[in-house]
């Protein structure tokens, strides 16, 4: 799909991208325990991370959980992204939760806060955090406290800056007039006052009802089109085709909360293609808007058919108008 006339321009010819194979860096993935808040070197909440091994400095981002799925779901996508050179950060916010997302929220930027004093010493020898570049990104309702978190929806700041905000197929409730507290989206097109790139993953499935007794994961009115619709430029925005809710998460899946993943919403046939098109379309956006370099962002917008894992049905990029 081609796309409007307002895609960023490309600085270079974009031909091929190898932003959805694994990348050059081998990777560590490390479970971090919280404890009280009277031990300063422990995080405010569990995290998982993945980084590379090589010694280096490289740019963080943090990726905030989907609804009542745990950090662990992730491993597979946490370990793509960080094998591209980035340090990621999964921190598991909660366990139960009801609809408000106040509290998770407020608990991302507590763990943002952590970084500056903390992140380091739970790296790998000579692995050093470039916290001048750091991202935010989150699944499903992850993608709506990111966003909130961003926009300053709750009465809580972080000491650091995000320099991108990333919504994987986000969901702000249950249909247009049943938001979850605190409501994100406001109907207002091009609304959000964010002084950073976006971008917008969506999945096709992701409205579709799985079967009569249940709503579609990602409903209509509150998902990932709704959120795309509210964003300034720079943004950009990737739909794919076949492919469901949670088919960016690990193969396997353990535990009852791991089984309900595969039979509450609407899935593609595997989900390894979908998790390489999230990793990989992740790394091509970073390195664009927080490395310089947007070869492979361009390759994928212009060759996606040819090399994207998915089917895209939709692709769409903002440019500001001095750009």
């Amino acid at each position: 799909m081609p796309c409007s006339s307002s895609c960023l321009p490309s600085t270079e010819s974009a031909t091929t991208s190898d932003v959805f194979v694994t990348g050059k860096f081998p990777t560590l993935l490390k479970s971090v325990d919280s404890v009280g808040s009277s031990d300063a070197g422990k995080p405010p909440k569990p995290l998982l991370i993945a980084s590379p091994t090589e010694e280096g400095e490289f740019p963080v981002l943090v990726l905030l959980h989907g609804y009542l799925l745990t950090n662990s779901f992730y491993s597979q996508l946490l370990q793509h992204i960080g094998s591209h050179g980035f340090i990621v950060i999964a921190p598991q916010l909660y366990t139960v939760a009801g609809p408000d997302t106040t509290e998770e929220i407020r608990s991302a930027a507590a763990i943002t806060d952590w970084l500056p004093t903390g992140l380091s010493a739970t790296l790998p020898p000579g692995v050093r955090p470039k916290l001048a570049k750091l991202a935010l990104s989150g699944h499903s309702r992850g993608g709506k406290a990111a966003f909130a978190l961003a926009l300053k929806k709750v009465s809580t700041t972080t000491a650091l800056p995000f320099s991108a905000l990333i919504g994987i197929d986000p969901v702000d409730g249950m249909d247009k007039g049943k938001q979850t507290p605190p409501p994100v989206l406001t109907y207002e097109p091009r609304s959000f006052d964010l002084d950073m790139p976006v971008m917008v993953i969506g999945s096709g499935l992701g409205e579709v009802k799985r079967n009569p007794l249940f709503p579609p994961c990602a409903p209509k009115g509150v998902n990932h089109e709704d959120f795309f619709r509210e964003c300034r430029p720079p943004a950009c925005y990737f739909v794919a085709k076949e492919y469901g809710h949670l088919d960016m998460l690990d193969n396997e899946t353990e535990g009852i909360r791991g089984k309900a993943t595969y039979c509450l919403c609407k899935n593609g046939r595997a989900r390894e293609p979908m998790r390489r098109f999230v990793g990989g379309i992740v790394v091509a956006f970073l390195r664009a808007f927080m490395e310089g370099n947007d070869r492979d962002l361009m390759a994928v917008r212009d060759r996606h058919a040819e090399i994207a894992p998915v089917e895209l049905q939709r692709i769409e990029f903002l440019q500001r108008k001095n750009a």
